[in-house]
């Protein structure tokens, strides 16, 4: 293979349980309203639809789950009620980021299906090493990502650091 050539990634294993209606569909992310709905209704950051336009091709990998269950979900735009996604390099560093689910649908393992799965894709199709994988954890999400193996990241060596909401406006 030459340098320039990428690896054929493989397909990470689906979950082995939804609750009854849900969907998981591997690979791909929800169409923009809904992303920006799902960011917004689950408490994430609103972003706009500028924003939003170039996620498919700047992501790494994503996932989202929806539901039919027969019932039409005052909080849900279309069906999707849950998503995650990979920004990255493929190579060393992977950011799990926009991990959300809808309130009317949290406490039923959907979030922990989601993260699950992006930790597989990882885990099977990350270059031999130890990868970064990092997240910016809400505190109610704290709980789950200790769940699946995170640990906060504050350390004598290095700090996360972030440029505050209207550093643009500074320069």
């Amino acid at each position: 293979m030459s340098p320039t050539e990428s690896p054929q990634l493989q397909a990470a294993p689906l979950p082995e349980s939804l609750p009854e209606g849900y969907t998981f569909h591997a690979g791909i992310l929800p169409s923009v309203p809904e992303y920006r709905h799902l960011r917004a209704a689950s408490g994430l950051t609103p972003m706009t639809e500028a924003q939003s336009r170039p996620l498919p091709n700047g992501s790494w990998y994503s996932c989202h789950i929806t539901v039919d269950d027969g019932k039409k979900d005052p909080e849900a735009l279309g069906n999707a009620v849950a998503m995650g996604r990979i920004v990255g390099d493929g190579g060393w560093y992977f950011l799990i980021a926009d991990m959300a689910v809808l309130p009317n649908h949290q406490r039923k393992g959907l979030g922990d299906a989601v993260l699950k799965h992006l930790l597989a894709y990882i885990r099977i199709n990350a270059p031999e090493g130890d990868p970064c994988v990092i997240l910016s954890a809400d505190p109610p999400g704290i709980k789950l990502y200790k769940k699946n193996g995170f640990i906060e990241s504050v350390s004598v060596n290095e700090i996360g650091m972030i440029q505050p909401s209207g550093w643009r406006d500074q320069a």
